[in-house]
């Protein structure tokens, strides 16, 4: 582009010499902005050029500033788009800072216009020039404000001491400006003076100053200028100005006016200097009243303590509502705490909280795959919890009489009779219909009740049986696995059944399939069984802790090596990729984490696998041996000339290289299809391949790569994406039990692939080839991860008119009034644990912990006082499958080595404690709460201590036919708990920022700026590949 200012020898630039004095210069950068908006000069050709002009016109930053942001000779309206991306440069080059830009913005503003008609004028720069104002710059001004902040958060925009107290200074001036236009808007109620838009401009210009007022709150640099001794004007302008501001948002932004009103009363505070005499009395005074009044002595009056129904219901629902929790040393510790000696009414109350548990998710439209889980725990895993509590229950009362007592409170509309299931005018649900009968058959089975006692406790005859071969023993279906491999694939097959017999099932398969050292029996079959029954995970959950499953496997996928004398690779390609496929369904289905695995470094394959299998690395940065293994693995799968996949391969590619070099790979072959590098017959080959079983498992990072890659290329390696994913999906190459393998793959895979398809179809909606591939993964979309995340539609009731806070308090209620009158054949409350998690996540820790005292404060009937404070002990105590505490060492195996914990979010119990160490505090503004949050504080205290001998547990019998090791192991749990100070303190502060589970790669933001589009001045953080990695040479070489 040709400009007529010409910079170098031209009629404007090259005649100012460098003894040109200031105005002459500003009028030739004034003509140089004029030119460049009038031919739209781009930004690359504008820094050549204003480089140039400033080693000739040299002038400061805020002269700049002003120049480019004040009104054009031929423009008043309004900001022309193209300066705000001059900006950007000029801030580049330095030429320009924040506090020049502010100065600027703030003296052309149109926010004095409206001030100035109502006589709310502030004052005014003695720089300013008459009454030039832009027409209409809230616009450009929100634009600018949200860059700033952004430029303030990566710490490009405040970098020395004397830019944060300008900035600051000019921050105060801007304060009172806005503070004076909304008080103008605020007088103008008809709208006569200003428009209506012109009041919604202001306010969402006002928005994004106040983000960038909370950034530059927060920034160190600014707190260290104003903690400085010049920075005493600085602090008077801020506080001054925040007294006028803050009530101008309170009313449509109260928590951040909070916020900053805190930053006002503590922060600057503390800046100014104290009269150090009266602080020693001071603090003298608050050591003498802690000494003497402390937390353990704060004086509170005891209300009677009431188990109600709705609290161990709570408790349930949050060990259930994602991965099992229903460790038994922690609920045998529970219920202990909870009921102390009343064992009859704690035999009771659990039976009733484990049906109510289900009832509530048949009302709630759940769907079988939840309800699964919490009918095998009701028939299968609850009987065994009270086989172990009956051996504490003291005569006259017996296990039948409890379980009479609870079932006559059961709900017979969710839980009908036998003769109820066949009335034709009433609307059972098939799912819960004969639930009386398997529970009552469970228990008889467990020693609980008679069988000839199940007739008379249902009151009609049965159809029903116990198990032929009786109550199943763990070490005798061990010796029968060993002696027999078919018995294996039979007992998964039992995992499914409602009889009373699945714990000792899981327990055995669980010692047969997790191969610390390789056996006799293959493992293959059992570890692609049970990855392709992600309902049978759930209910292995209920009787074995994850670490227990997966340490040992990971143990194996990462020491995992060839003998000296292997003959054929392929099975053991086979093998490794079962193994590591049933890993990944757990991972998948559970939202795990590496130290959930139980995995000790950051070195082994598992942790590499999780944390960057899904990424791929540009050809440079392979090493020599890597570059080998894809170019191998390229011919071999693509090359027909080649011979296909040999030994030779395979022998020199272990199994871990391969798994990480597969999004490579994947890529390479992207690449190459998209540039006619690749044929669609070698495609062809290559796919069908990786849809063999010994190849399988790898389409979990191939299609995870794929999902990514969609979504974030935009040329032509889309085209070649689809074709790809058509090939895996819609060809059903392969073996049955191949197809059944790549069902289990696409289950893992689901989410980020139906999430990458559908972006793709929104950006090209005419595109045909998605639908059929969304119909392809529609049934594994069906069976959702476990993780206790909620869906949108529910998270759309929660936050919907009036909101989280009020959706949170009507829960609460809900629970109390049914805790008060719980009745016969009376629905449960409707409750999901869930709700309490995103509440956590959404309103923070402090907030709900404060909504939950705050309904606890409200409840002023005598009568419901106990219910309501078991109803806030049962959701401060409820486990977070989404928040637990890290494995203990012991737990891991060997203590000298070194574990890496993963950071837990506040719990609602930390955040408890820490309300109750400043009760003293909150005596002296609230005497009545301070009271409530000790009083809980106890009693939480209370229901979460482990003891050292529960004395409900009865170690020689629990009904799973525990030996003295077993026994022995439950000892170590106990202590192993006791070791972690107590169960689920999760007192580590968390930063959320990758600690938690792994989601196989999918990333929701492409370039991790804040989305600010392609005229984001201060967003430069990268950009997506452009195929600059493809090795054009290994495919020309090999095609």
């Amino acid at each position: 582009m040709d400009m007529d200012l010409d910079v170098d020898g031209g009629s404007g630039i090259e005649g100012a010499g460098r003894a040109r004095d200031q105005k002459q210069a500003v009028e030739e950068w004034i003509e140089f902005l004029a030119q460049c908006i009038l031919q739209r000069l781009d930004p690359e050709p504008f820094a050549t050029y204003v480089t140039v002009l400033h080693s000739k016109h040299s002038l400061p930053p805020a002269t700049i500033a002003d120049i480019f942001l004040r009104p054009q000779r031929a423009n008043h309206e309004s900001l022309d788009p193209r300066v705000p991306r001059y900006i950007q440069v000029l801030t580049d080059k330095k030429l320009i800072d924040t506090p020049s830009i502010l100065r600027a913005l703030y003296k052309y503003s149109t926010a004095h216009t409206p001030a100035e008609a109502v006589g709310h004028a502030v004052s005014q720069d003695p720089h300013a020039s008459g009454n030039l104002r832009w027409k209409s710059s809230y616009g450009q001004e929100e634009t600018i404000f949200y860059r700033i902040t952004k430029a303030v958060g990566l710490g490009t925009g405040i970098k020395s001491v004397g830019d944060a107290i300008a900035t600051c200074k000019i921050m105060a001036q801007w304060m009172a400006l806005f503070a004076s236009a909304a008080a103008a808007f605020a007088q103008d109620v008809m709208a006569e003076v200003h428009s209506a838009q012109s009041r919604n401009d202001m306010e969402a210009s006002r928005a994004a100053f106040v983000m960038l007022l909370l950034g530059i709150s927060d920034n160190q640099t600014v707190l260290r200028a104003l903690g400085s001794s010049s920075a005493k004007e600085a602090r008077k302008a801020l506080s001054e100005s925040l007294g006028s501001f803050i009530p101008s948002i309170m009313e449509s932004a109260s928590q951040i006016a909070d916020k900053l009103e805190g930053f006002r009363t503590n922060t600057l505070a503390a800046f100014e200097p104290l009269d150090k005499k009266s602080q020693a009395a001071k603090a003298e005074f608050d050591d003498l009243i802690d000494s003497a009044l402390g937390l353990e002595n704060f004086p509170v009056a005891e209300l009677p303590i009431i188990n109600t129904r709705a609290g161990l219901y709570i408790y349930l629902n949050a060990s259930l509502v994602g991965r099992p929790l229903i460790d038994d040393a922690t609920i045998y510790s529970y219920l202990h705490n909870r009921y102390n000696v009343d064992i009859q009414s704690c035999f009771i109350d659990l039976i009733l909280a484990s049906f109510d548990v289900l009832a509530n998710a048949v009302f709630r439209n759940e769907g079988p795959k939840t309800g699964h889980l919490l009918r095998s725990y009701l028939i299968n895993k609850l009987p065994v919890l009270l086989s172990t509590l009956a051996q504490s229950l003291f005569p006259p009362a017996t296990p039948q009489q409890c379980i009479t007592l609870a079932l006559s409170q059961v709900d017979t509309n969710a839980f009908p009779t036998l003769s109820a299931m066949f009335d034709v005018s009433s609307s059972n649900n098939t799912f819960t219909d004969s639930v009386r009968q398997e529970f009552c058959f469970a228990c008889c089975l467990h020693g609980l009740i008679p069988e000839s006692a199940i007739e008379t406790l249902l009151g009609e005859i049965t159809y029903q049986t116990l198990p032929e071969g009786g109550r199943y023993v763990k070490d005798t279906l061990v010796n029968e696995c060993m002696a027999d491999p078919e018995r294996i694939q039979g007992l998964i097959g039992e995992l499914d059944k409602m009889d009373g017999n699945v714990g000792p099932v899981c327990q055995a398969l669980t010692e047969v399939y997790v191969p610390v050292h390789r056996g006799p029996i293959s493992s293959t079959d059992i570890q692609s069984q049970l990855a392709k029954k992600p309902l049978s995970l759930d209910v292995i959950l209920l009787f074995e802790k994850p670490i227990t499953i997966l340490q040992p496997l990971c143990e194996l996928l990462d020491t995992w090596r060839y003998d000296e004398d292997q003959g054929e690779y392929q099975p053991l390609y086979e093998e490794f990729g079962s193994i590591l496929l049933l890993v990944l369904a757990f991972v998948h289905r559970y939202g795990l984490s590496v130290a959930d695995l139980g995995v000790r470094s950051s070195d082994s394959f598992v942790a590499k696998l999780l944390s960057t299998g899904h990424m791929h690395k540009i050809f440079e940065e392979l090493t020599e041996q890597e570059k080998g293994h894809i170019g191998g693995w390229i011919q071999g799968l693509f090359d027909p000339e080649s011979g296909g996949l040999g030994d030779e391969l395979m022998s020199s590619c272990p199994p871990q290289d391969f798994y990480l070099l597969v999004s490579t790979l994947f890529h390479q072959t992207v690449l190459a299809f998209s540039t006619d590098r690749l044929t669609e017959d070698s495609l062809k080959s290559g796919v069908e391949y990786l849809v063999d079983t010994f190849l399988l498992p790898s389409l979990v990072m191939a299609i995870t790569f794929l999902s990514n890659h969609l979504r974030t290329s935009r040329t032509t390696e889309p085209k070649a994406v689809i074709r790809i994913l058509q090939l895996i999906l819609l060809t059903k190459q392969g073996s049955s039990e191949a197809q059944t393998m790549l069902s289990a793959v696409i289950t893992i895979v689901a989410s980020p692939l139906e999430h990458a398809l559908r972006s793709h179809q929104r950006q090209d909606p005419k595109n045909q080839e998605i639908e059929p591939l969304l119909k392809a993964i529609r049934d594994n979309t069906q069976v959702p991860p476990r993780t206790a995340g909620a869906d949108h539609k529910e998270f759309e009731t929660w936050t919907s008119s009036p909101g989280m806070v009020a959706s949170v308090r009507h829960t609460i209620q809900g629970l109390v009034q049914w805790g008060s009158h719980p009745g016969v054949n009376v629905m449960p409350q409707s409750y999901t644990h869930r709700q309490i998690i995103v509440a956590s996540k959404l309103l923070g820790p402090r907030r709900l912990l404060e909504l939950i005292l705050d309904e606890v404060k409200q409840v002023t009937d005598a009568a419901n006082d106990s219910v309501v404070y078991d109803i806030a002990v049962a959701l401060i105590c409820a486990p977070d499958v989404t928040n637990p505490a890290p494995p203990s060492l012991p737990l891991l195996g060997d203590p000298s080595q070194q574990v890496s914990h993963v950071q837990t979010r506040i719990s609602l119990r930390q955040m408890l404690r820490w309300e109750a160490e400043d009760c003293k505090k909150i005596q002296k503004f609230d005497p009545i709460m301070a009271e409530h949050v000790v009083r809980l504080y106890r009693r939480v205290e209370a229901q979460m201590v482990m003891p050292q001998a529960p004395a409900m547990i009865q170690q020689n019998d629990l009904g799973l036919d525990l030996d003295g090791n077993a026994a022995a192991s439950l000892d170590d749990a106990i202590a192993a708990a006791q070791g972690d100070s107590m169960v689920a303190d999760d007192t580590a502060m968390d930063l959320d920022l990758g600690a938690g589970p792994p989601d196989l790669g999918l990333d929701m933001s492409a370039d991790g700026g804040l989305g600010l589009g392609d005229d984001d001045i201060f967003g430069s953080l990268g950009s997506v590949g452009n195929g600059a990695d493809f090795n054009i040479d290994q495919w020309s070489s090999m095609l």
